[in-house]
């Protein structure tokens, strides 16, 4: 009798252990689709009263403080802008909250921002964390050299070359399947790399071309030599099942194609039209 007491007992608590825990699992995936589901990524924007956007800090021509205003500037911040007047009605419903390469993803999984505009090249790995809108710019990965280098192209990437890249972007991954037998040395963001390039730290720094034409931009001791070697279509991402937010973005891009908007952007950041 005992026995069967002891029985019963055990199966009690078994049952319930099973049902906290599938209680546990189920409070996490409501809470997991609350941003995205409950009401719609694009009703939660509208209720806050703001559109928090994640940019770079440390990019010329896509996302860099100005040290004179102390404001970011570049063209994913004006893109960033034009997003949040769609929305919003104004694009100064805006919060613009700093991301790095490594940073981003975290940032957007965790809600603390609405979405990404950060030179974000689309992957099929980066698919399955995040949604991504359809491509806004289009670049490729290449190489920042001091002027004089004897590198002029991949191909002289070799044994023996130091290769500056920032963690968590493509172009690290990318630069080791194409020079597998170069040093890659790894900073947190693209003002580190450079200033270590600058520094001599290494010999040649890689990412994509329209990041390294604006650290050409700020110092002209430096220059893109080579052609590209990959491409890179930048994406605007969001929360996965944001499909309302994925929407809006991609009625902007078009829009902005159609009317003209994009190319003033275009020329205004990158000094050219863009490529049809």
């Amino acid at each position: 009798m005992l026995k069967m007491k002891k029985l019963f007992m055990l199966i009690v608590f078994s049952c319930l252990f099973v049902l906290v825990v599938a209680g546990c699992g189920s409070k996490k995936d409501e809470a997991k689709e609350t941003n995205t589901k409950q009401g719609g990524a694009i009703e939660q924007i509208k209720k806050r009263g703001k559109l928090v956007v994640g940019v770079k800090n440390d990019t010329n021509l896509f996302g860099l403080k100005n040290p004179s205003t102390g404001q970011v500037e570049g063209f994913d911040v004006d893109v960033a802008k034009a997003l949040a007047k769609k929305i919003l009605g104004d694009e100064k419903k805006l919060e613009l909250k700093e991301v790095t390469s490594k940073t981003r993803i975290p940032l957007l999984k965790n809600g603390d921002i609405d979405a990404i505009i950060a030179t974000m090249t689309i992957t099929e790995e980066r698919k399955k964390e995040v949604d991504f809108s359809n491509v806004y710019f289009k670049a490729g990965q290449s190489l920042l050299v001091k002027k004089g280098s004897d590198i002029k192209s991949i191909d002289d990437v070799k044994k023996g070359v130091k290769v500056l890249a920032v963690k968590g972007s493509t172009s690290t991954n990318n630069i080791r399947q194409k020079s597998p037998e170069a040093t890659v040395l790894e900073f947190e963001n693209y003002s580190e790399a450079f200033t270590a390039l600058k520094a001599g730290k290494g010999d040649v720094l890689t990412t994509d071309n329209a990041i390294l034409y604006g650290m050409a931009k700020q110092d002209s001791n430096y220059e893109v030599v080579g052609k590209i070697f990959t491409d890179e279509p930048y994406g605007i991402a969001v929360q996965k099942g944001a499909d309302d937010l994925t929407k809006e973005i991609n009625s902007l891009i078009k829009d902005m194609k159609a009317n003209g908007e994009y190319d003033k952007l275009y020329e205004k950041w990158i000094g050219q039209k863009p490529e049809k």
